[in-house]
């Protein structure tokens, strides 16, 4: 497929790879597992970044009434805890397996389509469907780096609190890589969602999810390079699996099966 937009598009493979591997860094080299005050740094960083460009002229802010934002307050809970559950994964698990077990998110909205919303599926989305349940599913069974809070957070999205008293006795506290770390990834993760929006608006649907199947491949796979992680022959199948379930998103989209 023919990649529209690479200036935009290789600007959010960037962002997308850089966001992932700084919050990695911060999460599992650094080890500041304590995702409450970093995803609450974050969004102060991001919030600020977001008024900057607003005053600019880059984005545009609407103005909402009460009852439209009470209505988004529960999808703001999950939202806050997917992003909660989320780094709790990344502290613990290689970015390969991570992006294997979030693609499997697929699964639960293609159920809510067929289920809930009464949808038509068909046969293609279905497959690919049971090949990222596969991929994910087996990856338990066969990750020699398996870690039960790893894998329980990556499945397990809830919203929960954090001690945040005990991060006042993280050791890297007052070191500049972490305040740098910190503040880059509150940086990354702003312009990562300007660019996301950025590229959905100015590309079909097909070409962002090839631009966003681009920045997960390269993602994992300079990630094997910086990160340490333990291999072997049946992780890696389902990490390929899991890959050509991604891939195969390309062709529903260009084809509208």
């Amino acid at each position: 497929m023919y990649l529209k937009r690479p200036a935009t598009g290789l600007a959010f493979c960037l962002f997308y790879l850089s966001s992932y591997f700084t919050n990695k860094y911060v999460l599992s080299v650094l080890k500041f597992t304590y995702p409450t005050l970093f995803q609450g740094w974050q969004t102060l960083v991001g919030g600020f970044l977001l008024h900057i460009s607003w005053k600019i002229g880059w984005t545009e802010i609407s103005s909402s009434s009460r009852s439209e934002v009470l209505s988004w307050l529960p999808a703001s809970a999950l939202f806050v805890g997917i992003i909660y559950a989320g780094s709790r994964a990344l502290s613990r698990l290689p970015i390969p397996i991570f992006l294997t077990l979030h693609n499997a998110a697929d699964v639960i909205a293609c159920g809510i389509e067929a289920f809930v919303q009464k949808e038509q599926t068909s046969r293609l989305k279905i497959c690919r469907v049971l090949t990222l349940l596969v991929a994910a599913g087996c990856l338990p069974f066969c990750d020699p780096q398996f870690d039960t809070d790893g894998y329980f957070w990556a499945l397990i999205h809830l919203l929960c609190i954090g001690d945040l008293f005990s991060a006042l006795e993280f050791p890297f506290l007052y070191f500049y890589r972490f305040h740098s770390s910190c503040f880059a990834s509150g940086l990354l993760g702003f312009l990562l969602t300007l660019y996301t929006m950025k590229l959905k608006s100015n590309t079909s649907s097909g070409q962002y999810a090839a631009w966003s199947f681009l920045a997960k491949v390269i993602t994992a796979a300079l990630s094997l390079f910086f990160f340490e992680i333990a291999m072997n022959v049946p992780t890696a199948c389902c990490l390929l699996l899991g890959g050509f379930a991604e891939a195969s998103l390309l062709y529903i989209e260009r084809t509208g099966i």
